[in-house]
């Protein structure tokens, strides 16, 4: 908590209903953080707000309670949620679900998250019993409006959280049509770290005479967070990093690239150091688990790439590395925010060969920090010091291999032929009976059998049989003839 907050408003002072106060209370939450209380008495008057604000500055509870505060007591009809949360990664909507769902049930709301890589058809059956409150990624939802299961009509209050990442990954056309189908006349708010380019494009198009709030620049370096670029030589990079993850405490590492996570988990497993690996080739269930295990301290090390950077809501990570240097400063800011969040303290380590000093020193002057560039060495004190490095066991552990999805039961409509009024199995002799395919049997009698119930005649090959048909050769005079095996 940061010095400036035992000044600030209460709760219940900012003007937050009492069951919402009492939920908040319970879960050790008594005084806000400087953005929500900035925030907090024009988004709980209705009127459009942008904000801005460092990662883990509180913003979720910024948007989050005044939605459901405007929204208690109400209920959605089946398939048209009355507010819509749009966030860019799936893990960062389960993170906007873990902190507002309990809070939403005090108050009689339903939320549901609807992402990519879940069961679509729980989504669908979710919205058809009803969702007040719909967390989302812009790719699932929009398939589900094109299915019809659901519908923006009805949405009272609209959040885009993170809204320079989704632009960063593209989502900008499918982000505005989105927000062209729900209704001009409802509340509007925009939380992000950084307010330019395509975000503010978003802001001109649909928001109506924002309030702005902002706690701090958008480059501004978080105080409790200490930044560091290590130099190392490339023939000690993988043994500085074992070190490095050997340590005690929680510690996340950054690679750029989903086969790099893998390989640095293989790479520290051998070594005798357990760590998790988060990316987008994981299926969701994969990367539930793995942060469940990080949060439960059965893994110490995360290892993962920048589409989960924004994701991340872990307390006391106490160490961000950059094993790969960041692309921009946007993305070193998001990486480092997974640590130092809520006023605690933490450190960020680069680490550079000798090639990419320049470079490094460069990205993070625009993000606006100032990093005390170090050489350093396997068993190096510095390095020592400043992460608490210390050597593996050097016992290998075992990776555990990520589960194949269970294969389920039949589907309706599995075996249908894409093209008009076919069905797959026909074209193959298949005929469906009680769900299921059976293959060569066209007919109603038992395998092996002919239409009028005789045995079956093989052609003869293999089997040595005569053929049937006694149908004439037809081969040339003059071509050999073919090998018995190739019939």
């Amino acid at each position: 908590m940061t010095s400036a907050s035992s000044t600030l408003p209460s709760f219940a002072e900012l003007g937050l209903p009492e069951k919402l106060v009492s939920a908040l209370e319970r879960r050790g939450i008594s005084t806000p953080f400087p953005i929500q209380a900035a925030c907090l008495p024009d988004t709980l008057a209705g009127r459009d707000v942008l904000g801005r604000g460092q990662t883990g500055s509180g913003k979720t509870l910024a948007f989050g309670l005044p939605l459901l505060a405007r929204l208690a007591g109400r209920s959605a009809a089946p398939k048209r949620p009355a507010a819509l949360i749009l966030v860019p990664t799936r893990e960062l909507a389960a993170q906007v679900q873990d902190a507002l769902a309990a809070l939403g049930r005090s108050v009689g709301l339903h939320a549901k998250t609807v992402v990519g890589g879940m069961s679509m058809t729980k989504q669908i059956q979710a919205l058809r019993r009803g969702v007040d409150l719909l967390v989302a990624t812009p790719g699932r939802l929009t398939d589900l409006i094109e299915r019809g299961a659901c519908s923006l009509e009805d949405v009272q209050i609209t959040v885009l959280d993170e809204a320079d990442h989704m632009c960063d990954l593209g989502f900008m056309p499918a982000v505005s049509a989105l927000l062209d189908q729900i209704p001009s006349n409802g509340q509007r708010m925009l939380f992000s770290a950084t307010l330019d380019g395509d975000v503010d494009k978003l802001v001109r198009r649909y928001l109506h005479d924002p309030v702005t709030h902002s706690v701090s620049p958008a480059a501004a370096p978080v105080e409790t967070m200490d930044h560091h670029l290590f130099v190392v030589d490339r023939a000690q990079k993988h043994d500085v990093i074992a070190e490095v993850a050997g340590r005690e405490g929680r510690t996340i590492m950054f690679v750029r690239t989903k086969h790099g996570v893998d390989a640095l988990t293989k790479r520290l497993a051998r070594v005798g150091v357990r760590a998790g690996a988060l990316h987008g080739g994981k299926t969701q269930s994969a990367r539930t688990r793995t942060l469940a295990d990080f949060r439960e301290g059965k893994v110490a090390v995360l290892i993962a790439t920048d589409v989960a950077a924004r994701g991340i809501h872990v307390d006391d990570v106490t160490l961000v590395v950059h094993v790969d240097p960041a692309a921009d400063h946007k993305d070193y800011l998001h990486r480092a925010g997974r640590t130092a969040r809520a006023g605690e303290r933490g450190t960020v380590a680069t680490l550079v060969a000798h090639n990419e000093v320049r470079n490094a020193e460069r990205m993070m002057r625009r993000a606006g920090v100032r990093a005390l560039r170090s050489r350093v060495t396997v068993g190096d004190d510095t390095l020592i010091r400043i992460t608490g490095a210390q050597a593996p066991s050097g016992i290998p552990v075992e990776v555990e291999p990520e589960p194949r999805p269970q294969r389920r039961g039949h589907r309706p409509g599995a075996g249908r032929d894409r093209r008009p009024g076919g069905q797959r199995g026909e074209r193959y002799g298949e005929r469906r009976e009680g769900g299921r395919a059976r293959f060569g049997e066209r007919h109603e009698g038992r395998p092996g059998e002919g239409h009028d119930g005789t045995p079956r005649q093989r052609p003869e090959g293999r089997s040595g049989g005569p053929r049937h048909d006694d149908r004439p050769n037809r081969r040339p005079e003059g071509r050999r003839p073919r090998r018995e095996t190739a019939q």
